[in-house]
Formats: structure tokens, sequence, C-alpha cells
């Protein structure tokens, strides 16, 4: 008997074959220096395909060459996402693409209609293809400073596709904090990292407008802009004041290291683990900034998680029309669409909730405290990668139970796929031919 799936039960399974073959490849002998449990094969693997980067292995010393390239090829299939990579090789072999992938491509890359979807695609491997090639030529001329060009390759390209997917995984064992000064590092890597978060649909967008084949921007891409650079400026901002006085952390530094450490720190939670200082030394206040920012997100059609961007304005708007006592929901002189708005509520409070449960089990399964577990449980959701760390080089999570590091892998996985698609791929949809009558409840 033929099993008929949905298009976001297809997209679940895709994902989940990825890191099954990324965790059978990482267990291998010859993909790590020290052996790789199966445990932490399976997170790598879930963290690179989920475009996280959280990790219970120092990925420059426990992994070889071939575990690297793994990595970096996993990151690469979870940043384009399922279809996209199986649309690319169905037009590389010659493949016609039927209805069916369409639809699933419509729902994986979050476009309204089906009308040009294909040529959508191509674009976005364009896209992907150009800004990962200047990423890597700009890093990797800045590495051959310290480097061979070998190994300034590597690291260039490694970073590079890491920033532009928004996965935080770093080939330095102390991520990014030996560039906290440099400029180079500290404009390239967050522009990959925002360019690869605003999402591909604005991309298009904007890459339309310049040819002059749309008059103007939607609305979407509008919210999208201006809701990335307030929440990019304000952060920084609010950095800059509540470290400046931190003796672990700004005091002892120059003016251009605060600024250049504010910049990063606001950009990487959108949401990208790369770090250029400490997390474990921050202020408490500085660490709840950024689990708000990691829960934001990036934007719908990208590389990174979270509710998006989209999600946040839309629900401050309406906030701000009920308390107006406002009937529309209005955005850059456009109504909001009430289905919108109702989808942008559930998904906050699925999140809200799932987070709850997921943390309070991590804190009672594995004895940690309430503030680095939630900032773990948050960045794993938000597929971000920033840790409080466990001492040394690796994540906290590298501290837990293969239980508490499954629960944190299930984690990341959900906030990849997005809760709504997970709900709607594991519940059955509900008979409405018929209505019950209205009643009244007060609030």
């Amino acid at each position: 008997m033929k099993i008929k799936l949905s298009p976001p039960q297809i997209i679940v399974i895709g994902f989940l074959s990825f890191i099954l073959i990324g965790t059978i490849l990482l267990i291998l002998p010859f993909a790590s220096t020290k052996g790789c449990a199966l445990i932490d094969a399976f997170f790598t693997a879930t963290s690179a395909v989920c475009v996280t980067g959280l990790i219970v292995k120092d990925i420059p010393t426990d992994f070889t060459l071939f575990g690297q390239i793994v990595i970096l090829t996993l990151i690469q299939i979870g940043g384009l996402g399922y279809m996209s990579t199986s649309t690319l090789i169905a037009l590389i072999i010659g493949k016609r693409i039927g209805i069916g992938e369409r639809i699933i491509m419509k729902e994986e890359l979050q476009v309204i209609g089906l009308e040009g979807i294909i040529r959508f695609v191509k674009r976005i491997l364009k896209f992907t293809l150009i800004f990962e090639l200047i990423g890597t030529v700009i890093l990797t001329l800045r590495f051959l400073k310290d480097f061979d060009f070998k190994n300034a390759f590597l690291y260039g390209l490694f970073h590079t596709v890491s920033a532009f997917n928004n996965a935080g995984f770093s080939l330095f064992s102390d991520n990014l904090l030996r560039f906290r000064g440099d400029i180079i590092v500290n404009l390239t890597i967050p522009t990959l990292i925002i360019v690869g978060g605003i999402g591909f649909i604005v991309i298009n967008e904007l890459y339309m407008f310049q040819r002059k084949e749309i008059k103007k921007l939607s609305q979407h891409a509008k919210i999208v802009l201006f809701t990335t650079a307030i929440l990019i400026i304000s952060g920084a901002v609010l950095i800059y004041l509540f470290e400046s006085s931190n003796l672990k952390t700004f005091a002892s530094m120059s003016i251009k290291e605060k600024i250049l450490i504010s910049y990063f720190s606001s950009v990487t939670p959108r949401t990208a683990g790369f770090n250029t200082i400490d997390y474990s030394l921050l202020r408490p206040e500085t660490i709840v900034l950024t689990i708000i920012f990691m829960f934001i997100g990036a934007s719908p059609g990208g590389t990174g998680g979270g509710v998006k961007t989209s999600t946040f304005a839309i629900v401050l708007a309406r906030l701000y029309a009920t308390m107006r006592g406002m009937r529309d929901t209005v955005l850059f002189k456009r109504r909001v669409p009430l289905d919108t708005i109702s989808r942008a509520f559930l998904l906050v409070v699925f999140a809200a909730i799932f987070l709850t449960v997921i943390n309070h089990f991590i804190i009672i399964t594995q004895e940690t405290h309430y503030l680095p577990a939630m900032f773990e449980v948050v960045s794993a959701f938000g597929t971000v990668g920033l840790s409080v760390g466990d001492g040394g080089a690796r994540s906290l999570s590298a501290l837990f139970t293969p239980l508490g590091k499954f629960a944190i892998s299930f984690t990341m996985f959900v906030g990849r796929v997005g809760t709504l698609t997970l709900a709607i791929a594991i519940t059955r949809k509900v008979d409405e031919r018929f209505r019950y009558p209205e009643g009244r409840v007060i609030i």
C-alpha cells in the first residue's frame, strides 16, 4: 500500500534522513581523531544540518579533515534546505521537477505561490554561490597573514559557509575570540550572517528591485529589513551599555574592541553562534537580552531559526493595535491578514510552551542552573549555537548525559523545521464541515 505523505511530513523526513546519514559518516573511524560516540555523532550531525553550531566535540581537534568536510557539507545542505538541495541534484542530472516537488518546495521556502518557483530556487543557488565565493576570498586573504595558503583557504571557506548559513561552527577552538579586534573578520562574518538570515525571499526582491524588475519592495521585505536593522542597532547599543563597566569583559578593552564586539554580539544571536567574547563572563542582563534575540531569530525563507523577525513585528503591531482599539493591524500602510496574525501568535505561544518544557526537563535531569540551561535551550531552538560553555572549547551540552544531549538535539531539529511544520506533520487534519454555536467567554 502506497503511503501518501504531506509536504510538512516529507520535509521532516528529509531533514531526518540527512541527520542520520551525517551521523553514520561521523562515527566512521577516519572521521575523528579519538573516536566519536554515537550520541556525540548524532548531536554534531543534528547541529550541522539544523545550522546551529552547538558542539559536544571540539571541531578542529576531535575531527579529521574528512569529518570537518562532512560537517561543512551538512551545514550547506541544512542551510539551503532539503528540497533546494534535492532540486539542485535533479537539475544537474536533468530530471524534470514535478508539481508535487514544487508544492514541497513552496512549503519549505515559505513562498506564496508555485509560479516561478524553479527560477527562484536557481536564484537561491546563484546567490549562495556568489556570497560564499566573495566571503571565501576575503577571509582567505585575511587568514593568509597568519597561515599558509592551504589552511587559509580551508579556514576561509569553512567560516564563510558556516556564517552565510548561520551555523556558527568554527575551526578554531576558541571560536573567533582571537579576532575580537580584527575589522575584516568582524565586518565580513556579520555581513554574511545578515545576508543569509534576512531570507532568500528578501534577497530576491532586493535583486529584482535593483534591476528595476519591480517598482517597490513588498510589505514583507520592508518588515524584515526594518526589524532586522532595529534589532541589530538596539542590541549593539544595549550590549555596549551593559558590559562597559564589566571588569571581566569590556573594562580592559579598547573602544574599538568594545564597538566591534557589541556589533558582532548583536548580529550573531540572529542566528549564528560565532562569538568574539566569552559568554560565561557576561552579565545576567546581557545573557537575558541575548536569549530574547535568539528567540526572535532570523527571517522567513532564510538559513536561520527562531520565531522569525516578521512574526515578532506582527505580534508587536497587533498588541499596539489592540491597545489603541484598532480593528486592523497595519504595517507600512498595508493591513496584515487575520490568518497571518493568528499564525504569528500561535507560533510564539507554541515556541514559549515548548521551550519552557524542554528547559525544565534539562534543569531536572542535568542538574544545571536555570539561566545557563535556558540560554542553551533557546540557542538550540533558535539554531544559534551560542553557549556559556563547558569551561573549555565545547558547549554546555558537552556536560550533559546522553538523554540531555538528545533533548537538545530534538530542540535543534524543532527549531530548524519549525514548530508549526512539525505540528502539522504529526497531527491529523480536523473535519470542519460543521461548526458549533458561538459562545461568550469573559477575559
